[in-house]
């Protein structure tokens, strides 16, 4: 933003151009010109005459046009006062972003005000950079607030989510394509960088003026602090807010708190994460009521409690349930369903998975490292040191090297690149959930094996953002998934879905539907008298689709034909059959692994940290 001084000569007096302050005159103008030449050698006769050259005309249409020459000087530093108190009135949430919440007196701007009038030229300039930097930093972090709040339902975390970020991209890739995640990310820094120029731009525009206007501008500061404290003290509020706003300062004392916390958090989880209940518990003494049983644990992605109860999503989920649930029923299946509160929320599945197989809560990036990377007792690796068990993963969503594979427990891990699909993706999901559970029953359910089988198994097709979705397809119809094209095709745009609440909501319910009946129609088909299927979500859906303030929780179901089996789980006081009353138990997600070894027999031998 241009910002407008007067220039010896330039005008006269009474033409509406504010004369520019702290300016030397006289001989101090020349002495310093003359050292400034002095330290800078001499310049280019051609770079003088160009430089002159614009000043002269700059100074020339200022004369000429003085009113447009004031308007354009007024609208720039109206501009300037906007942008800085914006940034500072700026909420972290979409649902605050409202005209009315800018309606206030904020603290940091009086205070910014009194120190450039107490500070000479340049101390001054070099404060309203600082100024302007730390607004873009503030700027910065809300409007990360606002992401992580309206799509994992939380804050922003300085300390811990900028793991999360190659994430991000690498979702926006698989989903929207390589170009259109490249251009997001060049997007994002161009404009913070963007932000930063214009805030500073801004905040040097106002100390300028401000120090250009000394007299008036000190009483005006000393008149804003005095309401500020005023209104403070008596709790005066405006639209519902208080008037008198330190909503800057705040902000990124938050963040600086939350910083602080999680690092201390981290080091805290190290020791917890040592102790476990089950952690020298002989194999012999570990699930032995299982012993013969074919166990698979199953995640659905996003299945969340709105699923069930959401009244746009609930009533094609519940039909699907209902319709399931009798199905199973007439091929011997019975089943239990409870609540688990999900560790994390939106997205970040993993930190779900790794929260019920390890009995901790894990809700951060940095937890799920640290827990990972050593040897703390997972469920599905309880079943692997029993020796009583093969042991393997299916996992679709995995489409590199996965090293976690050895922490859960698992002999072999059948990913993206081992199903044998030749079928197209749908959005991020690499093949729908249907093949990849019948790729399942071909490769490894279906062989004769010398052991029962303990699967873990993770479902993607219902992974935002649900655009396009799979249909299911005759069993015997799925061959190499090549069937699937034209299914693909004629399916929604996720660039469409994305950008429409409504739809996102629509499309997510179809897709949970879609993933349920696959699941419970391959079980229907291929499970056995010796099949305990557990099945569960690993987190509700963003909270565009789930609703602001929504609970964390997911349904979970047993389902199996021996009835000992559910007998073992009678005192959990779950609901009969594939979906839980409202009122049925609710567990926190780390409860899970604990409540399971314990209710199939093992006994505890803890482990100190």
């Amino acid at each position: 933003m241009p910002v407008f001084t007067r220039f010896s000569g330039s005008s006269q007096p009474g033409d509406g151009v504010p004369e520019a302050e702290d300016e030397p005159a006289g001989g101090e103008r020349e002495e310093s010109e003359r050292g400034a030449t002095a330290a800078s050698g001499p310049a280019p006769e051609a770079s003088r005459t160009s430089l002159g050259h614009r000043l002269t005309r700059l100074r020339t249409w200022r004369t000429r046009h003085p009113r447009t020459a004031r308007a354009l000087h007024l609208t720039a530093t109206a501009l300037a006062a906007a942008l800085v108190l914006g940034a500072l009135l700026l909420p972290n949430t979409l649902p605050a972003l409202k005209a009315a919440g800018f309606a206030r007196i904020p603290a940091e701007a009086v205070i910014g005000a009194v120190v450039v009038l107490a500070l000479p030229r340049r101390p001054r300039l070099v404060a309203a950079v600082l100024y302007g930097l730390g607004l873009t930093a503030l700027t910065t972090v809300n409007l990360l607030d606002m992401g992580f709040n309206e799509y994992l339902g939380r804050g922003f975390n300085a300390a811990l989510d900028w793991d999360l970020l190659p994430d991000a991209q690498a979702y926006v890739e698989d989903t929207l394509g390589g170009g259109v995640a490249t251009a997001v990310t060049v997007g994002a820094v161009v404009l913070v960088l963007l932000v930063a120029a214009v805030m500073v731009a801004a905040t040097i525009r106002l100390a300028t003026v401000l120090a250009r206007h000394r007299v008036r501008a000190t009483k005006g500061a000393l008149i804003a602090g005095t309401v500020w404290v005023t209104c403070s003290a008596l709790g005066l509020t405006l639209f519902g807010g208080p008037i008198a706003s330190e909503r800057g300062a705040g902000a990124l004392r938050v963040h600086a708190q939350r910083t602080v916390e999680s690092l201390r958090d981290e080091a805290a989880f190290v020791q917890q994460s040592k102790a476990d209940t089950f952690g020298n518990t002989p194999p012999g003494q570990l699930l032995p009521d299982l012993r013969g049983k074919d166990v698979i644990f199953t995640f659905i992605e996003s299945y969340g409690r709105s699923a069930v109860e959401d009244p746009i999503m609930a009533p094609g989920v519940d039909r699907t349930l209902d319709t399931s649930n009798k199905a199973l029923q007439k091929a011997g299946f019975a089943a239990r369903s409870g609540w688990l509160t999900s560790a994390t929320y939106g997205g970040s599945s993993w930190l779900g998975h790794s929260t019920t197989m390890s009995g901790l809560w894990i809700d951060n990036q940095r937890r799920y490292r640290t827990v990972s990377a050593g040897d703390h007792l997972t469920l599905t690796k309880a079943f692997q040191k029993t020796g009583a068990w093969d042991t393997v993963g299916v996992m679709p969503g995995v489409q590199k090297g996965w090293p976690e594979e050895k922490w859960y427990g698992l002999d072999k891990l059948y990913d993206s690149r081992d199903l044998g699909y030749r079928g197209p993706k749908f959005s991020w999901s690499t093949m729908p959930d249907q093949y990849a559970l019948e790729a399942f029953q071909r490769q490894v359910h279906g062989k004769k094996r010398d052991k029962p089988l303990m699967s873990f198994v993770i479902l993607t097709s219902s992974h935002q953002p649900w655009a396009p979705i799979p249909k299911m397809v005759g069993w015997d119809e799925l061959g190499d998934g090549s069937v699937f094209d034209a299914i693909q095709k004629a399916g929604k745009k996720a660039s469409d879905v994305l950008t429409d609440t409504t739809k996102s909501r629509e499309e997510y319910g179809r897709s949970i539907q879609y993933s349920l009946t696959s699941l419970t129609q391959w079980l229907e088909r291929y499970g056995t008298d010796d099949t305990v299927l557990v099945f569960l979500g690993d987190h509700q859906p963003i909270a565009r689709v789930s609703g602001n303030g929504a609970s964390r929780d997911v349904p979970v179901s047993i389902v199996a034909k021996d009835p000992k089996v559910l007998d073992k789980v009678a005192g959990w006081n779950w609901t009969e059959g594939l979906k839980p009353d409202r009122d049925a138990p609710v567990w926190k997600m780390s409860s899970f692994r604990d409540r399971f070894l314990k209710a199939f027999g093992s006994t505890p031998h803890p482990s100190k940290g």
